[in-house]
C-alpha cells in the first residue's frame, strides 16, 4: 500500500512552503515521483500524472483504492491538462481530500509539473524525431544510397543489413477522441513491436501517398514468419489498449537489401489500405493483396496517374455517396464480388433487387460506365482498386452540403 501522504493545512505560508518543496524536488533532480508527491502535499489532494500516451508516470495517493480511482478517472476525479505553450505534454488527475486548492496555487503547480515533464521528455522526443525523420526519408525515397541508409539506421541502433520489413498501422476513431490519439496509437504499436522484435523503430509518418498519419514500424527480420508475428502482436496491442477505434495493419515482405526499404514501405502501405476494405481490425500481408499488387508500381512511381484513373471512374460515386449518404460504392463493390449477379448482390446487402438495379443505373449515369458491359465492369473494378491503393475510404457519414437540413440529406429508401 502506498505510504499515506499527510494533509498540509491550506494557508498562504503553508502554500509557499509546499511550493518550495516542489521547487527543491525539481532543482535536485529527484524525479517526477518526488515532484508529484510534493505537489500532492501542496494541493492537499491525491494525484496521478499521465503522459500523452496515457502511461502513468507518477502517483501520490492515500491508498491502493485511491490510486485505482485516479487511474480509472472515477467520479470525483478532476483532470487538468499540462501544457507547455500550445503543446499538451500530459495530464494531472486530482482527487481532493478536503477543500479545493486555490486556483492560483493549482496553476503554479501544474505549470511546474508540465515544465518538468517536458524537460525529462526532451531526449526521448529527440529520439522520436530522429526515428520519424529517418523513416520518412526512406519511405519517401529522399535517401536512396545503401550505405547512407545503413549508417543512419546504425545511428539509431538498428542493423538493417541482415533483413528488415515494414509494418503500417492505420487507425480510425468511431467515437470521440482527444487530440493526442495518434501519440497513443504510436505508443501501443511501438510497445508491441519492441517486445516482439527488439530494435524496432516506430514513428507517425504523415505523408506516404496521402496525409492520413500512418504509424510506420521498421523491424529487423530475416523471415516472413517473424514479420507476421510482429504485425499480429501490434494488432492485438492496439485492440486491447485503445477503445473506440478500428485498425487496419499491413506488412511487407522481408527486404534483404537496405536499398529495398522504399519498396517494403509501399508494400506495407498497400496491404494496410487493402485491409481497410476488409473486416475491422484486419491484418494483411502484401502477398495476400491479390490483384492489388499489380497497382503497386503505379502507387510507387506515379501516384498522380493512379489518382487520375480514380477520378475518371469511381470518384463521382464517392462524391455522390458523401453528399447524399447513398451506398453506390458499396453496391458496386458487392455487385462485382457477386460476379455481376443482381439477385446475389441484393441478397448480400439485404436489399430488394429493384433497388440494386436503380443504384447501378445511377452508377452508369454518374460515371458513364455501364456495369452490363465487360469493359465497364473492368474499368470500375480497377477504379475501386485504385481507390483502395490510394487509401481513400468510401464515405458513409452525414452529408454536409450547404442548405441540407441539419447538415443531412435524406437517404434513399431501403427495402425491408
Amino acid at each position: 500500500m502506498p505510504e499515506p501522504i499527510p494533509i498540509r493545512p491550506q494557508s498562504p505560508a503553508a502554500d509557499l512552503d509546499a511550493l518550495a518543496e516542489i521547487t527543491e524536488a525539481v532543482e535536485s533532480g529527484a524525479g517526477l515521483p518526488e515532484v508529484v508527491r510534493a505537489a500532492s502535499r501542496a494541493l492537499g489532494a491525491s494525484l496521478v500524472l499521465i503522459d500523452r500516451s496515457s502511461s502513468v508516470l507518477a502517483v501520490a495517493a492515500r491508498s491502493t483504492a485511491d490510486e485505482r480511482a485516479l487511474v480509472a478517472d472515477a467520479e470525483g476525479v478532476a483532470t487538468h491538462e499540462l501544457r507547455v505553450g500550445d503543446t499538451i505534454v500530459g495530464r494531472l488527475r486530482m482527487r481532493g481530500r478536503a477543500t479545493e486548492p486555490p486556483a492560483a496555487l493549482l496553476r503554479v503547480v501544474t505549470t511546474l509539473i508540465a515544465s518538468e515533464v517536458e524537460r525529462l521528455r526532451a531526449p526521448e522526443r529527440a529520439s522520436e524525431e530522429a526515428q520519424a525523420s529517418f523513416l520518412a526519408a526512406v519511405l519517401r525515397r529522399e535517401v536512396t544510397d545503401r550505405d547512407d541508409i545503413v549508417a543512419r539506421a546504425g545511428d539509431l541502433g538498428v542493423d538493417v543489413t541482415a533483413g528488415t520489413a515494414v509494418v503500417v498501422a492505420r487507425a480510425h476513431h468511431y467515437a470521440p477522441a482527444d487530440e493526442d490519439w495518434r501519440a497513443r496509437v504510436l505508443a501501443a504499436a511501438e510497445r508491441a513491436a519492441r517486445s516482439s522484435a527488439p530494435g524496432s523503430l516506430a514513428a507517425v509518418v504523415d505523408t506516404l501517398t496521402d496525409d492520413a498519419g500512418h504509424v510506420v514500424v521498421l523491424l529487423p527480420a530475416t523471415a516472413d514468419e517473424e514479420v507476421r508475428r510482429v504485425a499480429a502482436a501490434i494488432s492485438r496491442e492496439l485492440r486491447s489498449s485503445l477503445h473506440g477505434f478500428t485498425f487496419a495493419v499491413g506488412h511487407s515482405r522481408v527486404a534483404t537489401d537496405p536499398g529495398d526499404l522504399y519498396r517494403a514501405g509501399n508494400e506495407a502501405l498497400l496491404a494496410a489500405n487493402v485491409a481497410e476494405a476488409g473486416p475491422d481490425d484486419s491484418v494483411l500481408a502484401f502477398e495476400e493483396t491479390g490483384a492489388y499488387r499489380l497497382l503497386l508500381p503505379a502507387m510507387s512511381e506515379d501516384p498522380a496517374e493512379l489518382q487520375r484513373f480514380f477520378a475518371e471512374t469511381v470518384e463521382p460515386l464517392v462524391t455522390y455517396d458523401e453528399q447524399y449518404e447513398t451506398d453506390l460504392v458499396q453496391t458496386l463493390e458487392t455487385f462485382l464480388d457477386a460476379d455481376a449477379n443482381v439477385a446475389g448482390t441484393a441478397s448480400r446487402l439485404f436489399t430488394h433487387r429493384h433497388t440494386i438495379r436503380y443504384r447501378l443505373e445511377r452508377v452508369r449515369d454518374l460515371t458513364g460506365l455501364d456495369v452490363s458491359s465487360t469493359d465497364g465492369r473492368e474499368k470500375l473494378g480497377l477504379g475501386l482498386k485504385a481507390m483502395r491503393v490510394l487509401g481513400i475510404a468510401a464515405p458513409r457519414g452525414p452529408a454536409t452540403e450547404t442548405g441540407a437540413e441539419g447538415g443531412r440529406v435524406r437517404r434513399e429508401p431501403r427495402d425491408r
